[in-house]
This record gives C-alpha cells, structure tokens and sequence, in this order.
C-alpha cells in the first residue's frame, strides 16, 4: 500500500474579516434596499388605496341590497 501525501493548499489564508469590512458590505446592501423601497412604496400605496376604495363600495353595495331584501313594505289602502 502506497500513502498518499497531503495536498497543499491551493490558496493563502484569507485575510480576517474586519468590523470596516462587514459595514462597507452593510452600507452596500442598505442602499440597493433603499431603493427598491423608494421605488415600490408608490405601487404600494395606489393598490391600497384601490383595495380599500373596492372594499368600501362593496360593503355598501351588499349592505344596501340586504336592506332592500329584508325591507317591509307596507301598503296603506283607503276605504
């Protein structure tokens, strides 16, 4: 049997992962993330606006028709 050597790494060690590092890299994301915000907080908004405009108009609708249904007409005849 024949033993194999230990490879050697292929690369250096890294260099330590510092508290300035991990902030740049912090800093980057913060600032894409800002942006898609900015940039779906209209959207956002119409369709809530709309949800709540369709939601109202429903209510009013379904309401307005239990009303009529459960309504009692009363006819008044002379004699």
């Amino acid at each position: 049997m024949s033993t194999v050597p230990p490879t050697p790494p292929l690369t250096s060690d890294p260099p330590p992962i510092t508290k300035a590092d991990i902030e740049a890299k912090l800093q980057t994301i913060k600032v894409g993330v800002d942006e898609e915000v900015a940039n779906v907080k209209g959207i956002a908004i119409a369709v809530g606006v709309t949800l709540a405009v369709v939601v109202v108009l429903a209510t009013f609708a379904l309401g307005r028709r239990r009303g009529r249904k459960l309504a009692t007409i009363v006819e008044i005849r002379r004699v």
